[in-house]
């Protein structure tokens, strides 16, 4: 019964560690949104309300527009936040977190595994961002920082998703 068990802990760990630190397929998270639709100078601006840096992209489109998981993953977070408003937290590839925010509607439930591509919600105004053009914050968190570079602390924990929203709308 104990080599059943280790096998089935290796598949296990096999499994998670293909699904979490592969290359990932990476998509526009706002369907419709291209170079227009965002900052190129957004990421990391300061001063930035009381967050002080803007630590990822707002991405504008209507109201109502989908929002599309821009990777495989699963959520590990959904709910409301004072400054996201309705926001979804996806568990992805390369061990990042995915933070959707300001969403009009979730369509997702915890633990709901998703590809890149599946709808999570819609582009809203809630949070910080009501009474300004309906938009979705989007960033990407690394659980480990990075520690070759010589940024300050905190940013070292954030990857800038402009170049990678760049190169998924490029490639439609």
């Amino acid at each position: 019964m104990k080599w059943f068990l280790k096998i089935i802990l290796f598949f296990l760990i096999g499994l998670t560690l293909y699904y979490f630190l592969d290359p990932y397929e990476f998509r526009m998270p706002v369907k419709g949104a291209g170079k227009w639709s965002y900052n190129q100078h957004s990421f990391w601006a300061y001063p930035w309300g009381s967050s002080g840096h803007h630590k990822g992209v707002d991405i504008f489109q209507k109201k109502g527009t989908p929002v599309l998981s821009a990777t495989k993953g699963v959520v590990v977070y959904k709910g409301v936040l004072s400054k996201g408003g309705n926001v979804v937290l996806v568990f992805g590839p390369r061990l990042r977190l995915h933070y959707y925010a300001h969403l009009d509607t979730i369509q997702v439930g915890y633990f709901t595994f998703l590809s890149a591509g599946d709808q999570i919600g819609t582009v809203g105004t809630t949070g910080n961002a009501k009474g300004k053009p309906p938009h979705l914050h989007y960033s990407i968190t690394r659980l480990i920082p990075r520690l070759e570079t010589k940024e300050e602390w905190e940013k070292r924990f954030y990857d800038n998703p402009i170049p990678l929203l760049n190169e998924a709308v490029n490639y439609k």
